[in-house]
């Protein structure tokens, strides 16, 4: 658990972080964020998740609330004063507070900026070593998925459901039939060809930043890359399938609902990905 979280300039103690009870994240989800991994204390792919967080509040028109510099300062002191080695680094910004109201063009305020960090969960490790389950589901998601806000209650009952057949994830899966991406990640599968297999980036997904990265390996490793959707039986055929996210690198897919993919163990390319991720990601200095 984090045990300090930075909140609009100060660093406090879990227990008394708090936000104002009429923040506009928590009436309305009008708040963005994003989660960086932390690697030997140092955090990968800063720069892109930067950028991508710049473009998050430029689509929803929220006002950055700092500099690169100052954010640059803000989460490698929070990683510092929770001791975080390795982990994940999680940010917050919202609109601001205000007397509740839908409309948000006339108001003046201030974002509120919320910063914390986590060290990694050995249930991670394990996960990736044996792989994981998934439940595929009903896309209920809004139309733009490429911004990456806190509006996850269709995600989180998505998991949820998954939970119950113990898996891990779960696959969105729009009304034509195709995966759209994971709940929390990005899908990818492995054809019969050895073709590397993940959606387009659109309005329908996240652009995520693991998955950006991930495709300057597959460049470097010779490996051919095919955007394309897919379906779910297309994915439980596939010769492998896995997820990318910055908390889950790259993580095995070894069972989609009740059909286990291949022999029922992690693929070798998968496995080979997530071993050699960090050797083009980029680390950014503590």
């Amino acid at each position: 658990m984090a045990r300090i979280v930075y909140v609009n300039g100060r660093y406090l103690p879990w227990g008394e972080a708090r936000v104002h009870a009429e923040d506009r994240g928590f009436q309305f989800g009008d708040a963005v964020y994003e989660v960086c991994e932390v690697r030997s204390g140092r955090l990968i792919d800063e720069t892109r998740h930067m950028d991508r967080l710049q473009r998050s509040l430029g689509e929803l028109k929220i006002t950055e609330p700092m500099s690169r510099a100052a954010w640059a300062r803000v989460m490698r002191e929070t990683v510092r004063r929770n001791r975080v080695v390795d982990g994940s680094l999680y940010l917050q910004v919202s609109r601001g507070a205000r007397p509740r109201d839908f409309l948000f063009s006339d108001a003046n305020m201030s974002p509120t900026v919320v910063c914390l960090a986590r060290p990694l969960k050995s249930a991670r490790r394990d996960a990736a070593a044996k792989g994981i389950a998934v439940r595929s589901m009903p896309d209920i998601r809004w139309g733009r998925c490429d911004i990456k806000t806190v509006m996850l209650l269709p995600s989180s009952l998505a998991k949820e459901s998954a939970a119950e057949i113990g898996g891990k994830e779960a696959l969105m899966v729009d009304d034509k039939g195709f995966v759209t991406e994971g709940a929390s990640s990005n899908a990818w599968i492995i054809d019969a060809e050895g073709r590397l297999i993940t959606r387009p980036a659109s309005n329908d997904i996240l652009r995520g930043v693991t998955r950006t990265t991930l495709i300057d390996l597959l460049k470097k490793e010779g490996l051919e890359l095919v955007e394309r959707p897919f379906t779910v039986e297309e994915a439980k055929k596939a010769r492998e399938v896995f997820i990318t996210s910055a908390t889950s690198i790259v993580t095995p897919v070894v069972r989609i609902d009740d059909t286990p993919i291949g022999n029922g163990a992690p693929g070798l390319t998968a496995s080979r990905l997530r071993e050699v991720f960090h050797t083009v990601a980029e680390t950014a200095a503590a």
